[in-house]
């Protein structure tokens, strides 16, 4: 009861906070040389990028991208568990439109659950229909070829940072550096405080070629 009276709230404040956002937007814009967008973010912020969720931009709408990058291309993407809740097709037209509206250089960090970690548990809670939180609306699976492939067809080089391989080999070349934090990493996550790596994500970063 009390969660569907905060979606009724909430979807009567949307014009507003589409309003909000895009007067922050403006300010943003006026101070910040590079254009570093949050993609799915919910409450997550970083001082230096600009927070964005479906009501505000929804990655598999063109006219979004026509209305907040018109003027200045994207140097950097972040996102953070989001592309697991979209369908093929959603992914598809996501990567043309980081394609068509960002810069030459732009780098594209993607973290999603890693569908060759080791531990089933792991596995249970993230796989779509899972037992984990906001599993029940996962569409994919992904290992570090599957989710490459959407972004290579498309034209990008991808460079997978931390990820688990088919010979149950985990691999991480992942830092907290300018490209984008992602909270549930080896480094980051705090289930892994004893140095193995429990709960880690698939990352992968993408360039075009």
């Amino acid at each position: 009861m009390y969660k569907r009276f905060k979606q009724f709230i909430y979807r009567r404040l949307i014009p507003f906070i589409r309003i909000y956002k895009y007067l922050s937007w403006n300010i943003y814009l006026r101070f910040s040389k590079e254009i570093n967008l949050v993609v799915g973010a919910a409450n997550t912020k970083f001082k230096g990028w600009f927070s964005t969720d479906i009501v505000t931009l929804d990655v598999t709408n063109e006219n979004h991208f026509k209305k907040y990058f018109k003027d200045r291309k994207i140097d950097r993407i972040l996102a953070e568990h989001v592309l697991e809740h979209l369908s093929s097709d959603e992914i598809k037209i996501m990567v043309k439109n980081f394609f068509n509206y960002s810069s030459e250089n732009v780098n594209i960090r993607v973290a999603v659950p890693d569908g060759y970690h080791t531990d089933d548990k792991y596995i249970n809670s993230v796989k779509p229909g899972g037992l984990g939180e906001g599993a029940e609306d996962h569409k994919h699976l992904f290992n570090y070829k599957s989710l490459s492939s959407y972004f290579e067809s498309a034209g990008f080089h991808s460079y997978p940072k931390e990820y688990w391989d088919e010979k149950e080999m985990f691999h991480s070349e992942y830092s907290n550096d300018e490209n984008g934090k992602i909270g549930r990493s080896f480094i980051n996550d705090e289930r892994n405080n004893n140095g193995k790596p429990k709960y880690t994500s698939l990352i992968v970063d993408f360039k075009k070629k």
